[in-house]
């Protein structure tokens, strides 16, 4: 049995596929034909793009509208003209061949984004990796495997797969896939997700052990893999696939109901999105709105200069027509730490984690901030609309964030420009600083939601993407609870609502304690959404709230995980 992470859902019982690429040998040639080499480079580009066109054509087949937006963004990366100038200057100035001047601005391209600390950034340089390996190919004439091509049922084995490889998927064949490097964040993962594809990723050493036409149980609930499995674990794992099926369907009767405790205690049950495409996810799901858009990814997207008030205000405009009058949380850019851009140069910190970002990085460019606010507040007439600034640490901080928000309030009143009535203005509560004062800070703010990705990496201060002191993240632990419920308390002292918008919010382990902790929002990846309003649907929140009470007086995480599976029967 071999060990990965549950990407995307399901099992599969099938034979192997294993996907083998072609490999690359790309040495320098001085004194190359600059001319030819420059000559070659245009060819490969136009057959590249002319790729990603028909991968994109053949995926639109099982793929939506706003999975597609993948190969968009691989054709404008291939037809970005700073990358391709950059490939020709190399070849001008170094007379090299085309070959190893692209092969040496993607590495480069490539080690910037794989740099990066936040998961999702690290995860887009599998994009650029797809995108350059096809140049590479086809500047050397070798022929990329086309999955499109499959004929029967298979579990695809592979190092690790790319877009342009899942988006060919046909998923009569295709029951799975199986891959040594990939994260749940990853753009096949999300893809797999999509087409409800069984995915286990980052599983090590699965190449070497796996021969193609044998016979594997793929677990991309439990995140194992069985090579070779015997008779009685074939038919163990086919039953076992059955009642997931069967659980699938029985979780879509949960998708147009309220998320409402046996007793009557209401709560919502919201969506997270990077970007308006992302809405019709937390719709088909049962979303009751968005607990968080991430607006950073459109400040990302830009390749030139910050985006536009128009550009945002169309964008923002879309996602909360989208959502039909139900709430829309909108967080106000979250740049800096490890989320840079290409068009604006932070200054070197030490610790940039704990330097000037989101909130402050807005407070120092408030030329930058009023553009956003500005968008935000235009958009505020098409919908229900909360603004929430993340990365608060005193009230201060707060107080002069809501002054700038107040001031272009009033200037677009005095244009003349409609404005919603009853925008929410909120607060993120992911520093202990502001979890401990929620009180006070709960006089002035309207809401707030809590970022427990961030809470919990700076109340344990352990970097959340750290190996070594991974076992640090405890979302159950006692003083992590402890937090929350100072937090729900303080904003429920002053008759705010209280949301969560990290990766506890959909996690069922902890979805008991958070709805007797009191938690209003929980929001979550739209996948997740029926599966944790089933389960919230299925508890007393009178008992719940028992259990939260007992969980704060626990001592460490492992008692609070265990109070929680002795209420669930576990």
């Amino acid at each position: 049995m071999l060990k990965g992470i549950a990407a995307s859902q399901g099992i599969a019982v099938a034979r192997v596929y294993k996907l083998e690429q072609p490999v690359l040998h790309i040495e320098k040639q001085e004194h190359a034909d600059v001319e030819k080499e420059l000559a070659r480079l245009d060819a490969a580009f136009t057959k590249t793009v002319k790729d990603i066109e028909g991968i994109k054509a053949a995926a639109s087949k099982n793929l939506k509208e706003e999975e597609l937006a993948i190969f968009d963004a691989h054709l404008m990366m291939i037809q970005d003209p700073d990358f391709r100038s950059q490939i020709e200057d190399e070849i001008r100035n170094g007379e090299e061949n085309a070959d190893f001047a692209a092969k040496n601005v993607s590495d480069m391209m490539v080690s910037m984004f794989e740099s990066m600390d936040d998961a999702y950034m690290k995860e887009r340089a599998a994009d650029i990796k797809d995108v350059s390996f096809r140049l590479l190919c086809n500047l050397e004439g070798k022929e990329i495997p086309n999955l499109a091509t499959l004929s029967e049922p298979v579990v695809i084995v592979a190092k690790e797969l790319t877009p342009s490889d899942t988006g060919s998927l046909n998923k009569e064949f295709a029951k799975g896939f199986a891959t040594e490097i990939g994260g749940r964040t990853s753009h096949s993962a999300i893809m797999a997700r999509s087409l409800e594809i069984p995915a286990v990723v980052g599983i090590t050493g699965i190449m070497d052990q796996a021969e193609n036409g044998q016979q594997i149980i793929l677990d991309a609930i439990d995140g194992t893999v069985i090579l070779n499995p015997s008779e009685a674990e074939t038919k163990e794992y086919e039953a076992k696939a059955a009642a997931f099926e069967k659980e699938k369907e029985e979780l879509k009767t949960y998708v147009n109901k309220e998320t409402v405790s046996t007793d009557g205690h209401k709560v919502l049950a919201v969506g997270n999105i990077g970007s308006p495409a992302d809405v019709q996810g937390v719709i088909d799901n049962g979303g009751e709105g968005v607990g968080l858009f991430r607006t950073e990814f459109l400040y990302m997207k830009s390749q030139d200069d910050f985006p536009s008030e128009d550009v945002q205000f169309e964008a923002y405009k879309e996602v909360l027509e989208g959502m039909k009058g139900k709430p829309v949380v909108i967080r106000t850019l979250d740049i800096g730490g490890d989320k840079k851009l290409n068009y604006y140069q932070f200054e070197e910190e030490m610790n940039p984690f704990l330097g000037v970002r989101a909130i402050r990085f807005c407070l120092m460019r408030k030329d930058i901030f009023r553009v956003q606010l500005r968008a935000l507040l235009r958009a505020s007439a098409f919908g229900k609309l909360c603004i929430m600034f993340p990365m608060i640490a005193t009230l201060n901080e707060f107080r002069e964030a809501k002054a700038v928000y107040n001031e272009e309030r009033e200037k677009l009143v005095a244009e003349g420009v409609k404005i919603g009535d009853d925008v929410e203005v909120g607060c993120m509560i992911e520093i202990p600083a502001a979890a401990v004062l929620a009180d006070k800070i709960a006089e002035e703010a309207d809401f707030f939601s809590i970022g427990t990705n961030d809470l919990i990496q700076y109340t344990m201060a352990a970097d959340r993407m750290s190996q070594q002191v991974s076992y640090l993240y405890q979302p159950l632990n006692p003083s992590i609870l402890r937090l929350i419920k100072h937090t729900i308390d303080g904003a429920h002292q002053h008759g705010r609502w209280c949301g969560m918008c990290g990766e506890m919010a959909g996690d069922e382990m902890a979805a008991p304690v958070l709805l007797g902790l009191g938690l209003d929002e929980f929001s979550m990846s739209a996948s997740s959404i029926t599966r944790a309003r089933r389960m919230i649907d299925g508890l007393s929140y009178a008992e719940m709230q028992k259990l939260a009470d007992q969980a704060l007086n626990c001592s460490t995480e492992e008692e609070v995980t265990e109070l929680v599976r002795k209420a669930l029967g576990k």
